[in-house]
């Protein structure tokens, strides 16, 4: 017995050097297919896109009117950045950008249409902050765009920095985080100043257009909207203090995660399509024609990353069909195709030259 022991553990021995010395010879390459993952079924499925999809539109909570974030045109028509993100999550979920209701907010409004159903989603340039996520029963779901407050003045004050504004009336706008960064910038440098607080943004720029003011305070996006309207734009400069960090994007009620995926995933999509390449104007042909699993994945022809979300296969081709990639929507709506002419600075992708701060998620 003792010998036919020693016989049988030799022979394990020798079976699992044997395993170890000879591994499968067919190494894992990039071409491979990645195993399609499993539909979570235990997870329930989200009450907002299931009233979504019943209403037969989605309801996206917008600014009232800021050029290139959220406005009408001259034939009453939604454009601007925010409106695009709404655009592109009605057609991931419905394939059809224009299956959207936009609902203009005020600051003040905003989280209360959202809290009471009014509409299902903001995109809003809301700033991220921790009593709104963790507080107020929201749900940030990304970042779509990185901003900070600064100050625009009148260049016949010669100033060089807000630290000269000693003594100055800011006009800022209620409901915003505005005022507290001011508070936080002027008090912590020993400076007093006079806060003229209005109740929405195009009453705080035309306060500052009438001269209630000395400057205006607001985010640099906002102010750079705001000098384009100014009766003479060149007249006015934006100093180069930043004050704050103002990480905006889209906000949900809490209580909903399923749909939360649905935002955040939607955003992400669009940031891939531009690091991948691919735009409004070949999604469709890429679709068909790539090889990168990654791009094949991103525009539903390989696995089944729609259903995670409730959505179809093509939910994100849908969406950069609709208003294009990330770079796309920038471009016209605050870079160099359009009137605000902003650069991309920190909102460049994060393997760009120089490189920013927006980074896709992995769809895999």
């Amino acid at each position: 017995m003792r010998v036919l022991t020693i016989g049988v553990m030799a022979a394990a021995l020798l079976t699992a050097a044997c395993g170890r010395g000879n591994p499968d010879p067919t190494p894992e390459t990039a071409s491979q297919t990645l195993p399609t993952p499993s539909v979570a079924t235990d997870r329930p499925d989200s009450p907002t896109l299931i009233a979504v999809k019943r209403r037969g539109r989605l309801n996206c909570g917008v600014h009232q009117g800021l050029v290139g974030f959220a406005y009408t045109d001259n034939r009453g028509q939604w454009r601007g950045f925010d409106a695009d993100f709404c655009r592109a999550m009605a057609a991931a979920i419905f394939g059809d950008g224009n299956a959207v209701r936009f609902v203009p907010l005020s600051a003040s409004d905003r989280f209360a249409a959202l809290k009471e159903g009014r509409v299902d989603v903001l995109w809003r340039n809301s700033s991220w902050t921790m009593s709104r996520d963790a507080g107020e029963g929201f749900v940030f779901a990304g970042i779509n765009y990185y901003d900070g407050q600064g100050f625009l003045v009148r260049r016949s004050l010669s100033l060089a920095s807000a630290t000269e504004l000693n003594g100055a009336r800011i006009c800022v706008q209620a409901g915003s985080t505005a005022q507290a960064n001011a508070d936080d910038f002027f008090l912590s440098r020993g400076i007093a100043y006079r806060p003229v607080v209005l109740p929405s943004e195009e009453a705080a720029r035309d306060a500052y257009g009438r001269e209630d003011c000395d400057a205006l305070s607001a985010d640099i996006s906002a102010l750079a909207a705001a000098r384009t309207v100014l009766a003479d734009s060149q007249a006015h400069t934006i100093l180069s203090d930043v004050v704050s960090k103002e990480p905006l994007g889209p906000v949900v009620r809490a209580g909903d995660e399923r749909w939360a995926d649905v935002v955040r995933w939607t955003l992400n999509a669009v940031v891939l399509a531009e690091e991948f390449g691919v735009t409004q104007e070949n999604a469709e042909a890429l679709s068909k024609t790539s090889n990168d699993p990654r791009i094949k994945r991103l525009l539903g022809s390989e696995g089944e990353y729609g259903a995670l979300l409730g959505l179809s296969d093509d939910w994100a081709k849908d969406a950069i069909l609709s208003v294009g990639n990330y770079g796309q929507i920038f471009d016209r709506n605050l870079g160099s195709q359009s009137p605000l002419d902003l650069a991309r600075g920190l909102n460049a992708q994060w393997n760009a030259r120089p490189a920013g701060l927006i980074y896709g998620l992995p769809i895999r």
